[in-house]
């Protein structure tokens, strides 16, 4: 089933949500070290995935050739002036924040990454669904910690994530009818190591042991497909 991570995903944002309506307030300490454990468990699947690579220049042109795309256009720049500008207008002058202000947040939060993206192609492709679930557990205690403070309107980002995770996913389905099989098996091996590292990426981020620009790498999921086409023919 393709969209079964996603439907897990929604689930989770929607407990997480429900449960931070019962709170007002998480000590520090609890979110720093639940985050913590997340981020291990995140660098440990995208190692895991990492490791499928059969062509490791594959892996590295594709983030190189990705990188240079993301840093030239200002990618990850770009996205969270996208997400300041929606804040802005959705900004409300008084204490009582609006719904719609918490769904435009939470949204942005949990439909732009990585994660979103390759869960849902390794969903549809793969039928592995392990990198949304994984996502599902970070966004449902996201949510909980941001429903505590920007209120109902955190639960109705489900659908927007839903609907965005969900058509790449059934879209994915589809592909190998227009790509061979024995180059798309070989595809998403390669996809799947590219997808890994920028997943550790994330990891190591939530860890804060290094701030990787992962918005900027975005497009070696794209250019991957490139690379291969032209490592196959060498």
């Amino acid at each position: 089933m393709a969209l079964f991570g996603t439907i897990v995903n929604g689930i989770c944002i929607i407990a997480g949500s429900l449960i931070g309506l019962f709170f007002t307030k998480i000590p520090e300490r609890y979110k720093e070290t639940v985050m913590h454990g997340i981020g291990l468990a995140v660098i440990l699947i995208g190692l895991q995935m990492a490791l499928s690579t059969e062509a490791i220049i594959v892996v590295l042109l594709s983030l190189l050739t990705g990188a240079i795309i993301g840093e030239f256009i200002h990618l990850e720049e770009g996205l969270n002036r996208v997400g300041e500008w929606i804040g802005k207008k959705f900004a409300t002058t008084n204490d009582n924040i609006s719904v719609a202000q918490g769904f435009i947040t939470a949204s942005l939060v949990f439909v732009i990454g990585a994660l979103s993206v390759i869960g849902a192609l390794d969903g549809g492709l793969r039928g592995d669904h392990e990198v949304l679930i994984t996502k599902g557990v970070i966004d449902g205690f996201v949510a909980l910690v941001l429903t505590t403070t920007l209120g109902f309107g955190v639960i109705l980002s489900v659908v927007p994530v839903v609907v965005y995770q969900g058509s790449i996913a059934l879209l994915a389905t589809q592909i190998n009818q227009w790509i061979p099989e024995t180059f798309l098996n070989g595809l998403i091996g390669e996809l799947t190591a590219v997808g890994g590292l920028l997943i550790m990426a994330i990891g190591l981020n939530l860890l804060k042991v290094v701030q990787i620009r992962v918005g900027n790498l975005l497009p070696a999921i794209l250019t991957v497909g490139l690379v291969y086409y032209v490592y196959l023919l060498f």
